[in-house]
């Protein structure tokens, strides 16, 4: 992948500085089931193990940390691409407590994580997701399902 490319070649120049940060953006689908995401769930899952590995031997040799974030569904050029995708988007704005994050949100939430306050992170999938990847059920999500079944059995 480009990240790992991205990485090795950093590595193999020593390109990155003491202390540096590194940063990927992956997806709750690397560890969950999403019908439609395909194998880009895969992709997702590789993209956080290297950070892993690479994380390691990064934060030995020069104690630089290699993250990555699992954004909110966001409205993109690839997002468009995916069967389903406004469905799902409305569907994680509903479960999500603090509903879906913007990608401006993300970026501002990326920027922590090249700051000295997030020194001792590193090897970590964080969610910046609303809450989405923590929930099972949202009493609106419920309402609007039963609601839904009704209308069905009418």
């Amino acid at each position: 992948t480009s990240f790992h490319k991205t990485i090795k070649a950093a590595w193999d120049l020593d390109a990155l500085n003491e202390w540096g940060s590194v940063v990927g953006l992956s997806y709750v689908a690397a560890q969950r089931v999403f019908h439609s995401y395909n194998d880009m769930a895969d992709n997702k899952a590789l993209l956080e193990s290297i950070a892993r590995s690479f994380g390691y031997h990064y934060g030995l040799k020069k104690n630089i940390r290699i993250n990555t974030v699992s954004q909110s569904p966001t409205i993109t050029t690839a997002g468009s691409g995916v069967d389903g995708f406004d469905g799902f988007y409305k569907f994680a704005e509903d479960l999500s407590p603090l509903g879906n994050a913007s990608s401006e949100d993300c970026a501002n939430y990326c920027i922590t994580l090249f700051s000295d306050y997030t020194r001792k992170v590193t090897m970590q999938n964080l969610f910046h997701d609303g809450g989405f990847s923590s929930m099972g059920m949202s009493q609106d999500v419920m309402d609007t399902y039963m609601k839904n079944i009704g209308d069905k059995k009418s």
